[in-house]
């Protein structure tokens, strides 16, 4: 499987006879009993009898599911000691919405505990010695290692784009409320999103068509099948470089660059993008937000397991308890403020590009990467997405990341797959 097929090959494959789902499943077994000894993507896996699914659109294809997201009959640890033996009697609604279109639940993917800083034992695909980013770990390795064309993910402030751009894979984060989240654990209640790690565009934009809670659905299904292609020519793009660009590492800079030419030069209008200073203090806004709801889900759980959490949980715990009311309020204002004039910002524009991470993935497994480049999209619920571009001289993945307007996920899945088009040529 040096060149996996991707969620709507496999579908497309089953539909027209070339592939047949028990075949297909057999082989992504087998490349989870070549790969999982060393990559450790998945913390439970299903096997035999356990792989069947019903029929629909999914029928026959077996998807990950990050291990916060509740699975009915199937240990849903949330990456903590303190839930290890815990099995949830329920399915999340985006997981039983997965087993009524036909899809199949291969197995429980690695979470960074409560999808915080903790990490797991997962490796990235691309080099071992290398972090593949969290604290959607283990799906952004699975679907980047071959193992299955799709798993689902959470972003709180990076943790589908980054993990998907140090993978070299896509990532999607949909607007907020855009997937249902209910049945999974939260971190932050105001900027928690479940978003699909695929290995192409219009294999996110499938499975948000069939997934999204939203009406919007029908159009991203629409993008999947439709001929985006031609509206290439009229594409208009803002480029938006934060204060923080200085931690671009040179190779992630120079793949960016190279990438905004190729656009240039097949027709899209490229432009740079100067988002208001007050935007930028929504770094400060999200870690606010996220640190004060943080504290007030997690404070009764380090009381009761002291010996069962990890330091980085006690420490967002205690920074969200240092949060006054008053400044808790101001950010969740500001955060309503900014997305509410994000519109003006983006007239004329078809969406946003910027990059996903600093750079290539860190080496060793301690640190899971730098969120900051997600941080500011994920704070105003707007979709995001990233795609890889690029290698780094060590032969990392290096991304880029096309954001849009606020609940238009269908129109960023449609310039997102002209993108793609461009940059693959």
């Amino acid at each position: 499987m040096s060149h996996p097929l991707g969620l709507l090959a496999v579908h497309r494959a089953f539909r027209e006879g070339t592939l047949s789902p028990a075949d297909y499943i057999a082989s992504c077994t087998q490349r989870a009993d070549e790969v999982e000894p060393w990559l450790k993507a998945f913390c439970h896996r299903l096997l035999g009898e356990q792989l069947t699914g019903g029929e629909g659109p999914l029928a026959g294809i077996p998807i990950g599911i990050k291990d916060i997201i509740a699975t009915a009959g199937i240990p849903t640890t949330n990456g903590s000691r303190v839930y290890a033996d815990h099995i949830p009697d329920q399915d999340a609604p985006i997981v039983a919405r997965i087993k009524q279109l036909g899809g199949i639940v291969f197995g429980k993917t690695v979470s960074t505990e409560f999808a915080w800083r903790s990490p797991g034992p997962t490796v990235n695909p691309n080099n071992p010695q290398h972090t593949p980013g969290g604290s959607s770990s283990g799906s952004a390795a699975a679907v980047a290692a071959g193992i299955v064309p799709m798993a689902l993910g959470t972003q709180t402030v990076g943790s589908v784009v980054r993990p998907a751009a140090y993978c070299g894979i896509v990532g999607f984060k949909p607007s907020f409320g855009a997937i249902v989240r209910d049945g999974v654990h939260p971190l932050a209640q105001s900027l928690d999103h479940v978003g699909f790690l695929t290995r192409s565009v219009e294999d996110a934009a499938f499975a948000f068509g069939l997934l999204a809670d939203a009406a919007d659905a029908e159009t991203a299904a629409e993008a999947v099948e439709g001929d985006v292609l031609p509206v290439a020519s009229s594409l208009r793009l803002g480029v938006v470089r934060p204060p923080i660009w200085d931690r671009v590492s040179a190779e992630q800079n120079q793949a960016f660059e190279a990438a905004l030419d190729t656009l240039r030069r097949t027709g899209a209008g490229v432009v740079s993008l100067e988002l208001p200073e007050r935007y930028w203090k929504g770094f400060e806004a999200a870690e606010i937000i996220l640190a004060a709801e943080a504290a007030a889900i997690f404070n009764g759980l380090i009381t009761q397991h002291p010996d069962l959490t990890s330091p980085q949980l006690k420490e967002l715990v205690a920074t969200g308890n240092g949060i006054s009311a008053p400044r808790y309020i101001d950010a969740r204002q500001l955060q309503a403020s900014l997305r509410e004039e994000l519109p003006r910002h983006l007239s004329g524009l078809d969406g946003i590009l910027t990059v996903p991470a600093p750079g290539e993935a860190p080496e060793g497994l301690a640190y899971t990467g730098d969120a900051s480049f997600c941080a500011l999209w994920t704070m105003l619920g707007v979709p995001a997405l990233t795609m890889p571009i690029a290698r780094s001289g060590r032969g990392l993945p290096l991304g880029l990341q096309v954001v849009g307007g606020f609940g238009e996920d269908a129109k960023l899945l449609r310039i997102a797959r002209v993108v793609e088009a461009k940059l693959a040529n």
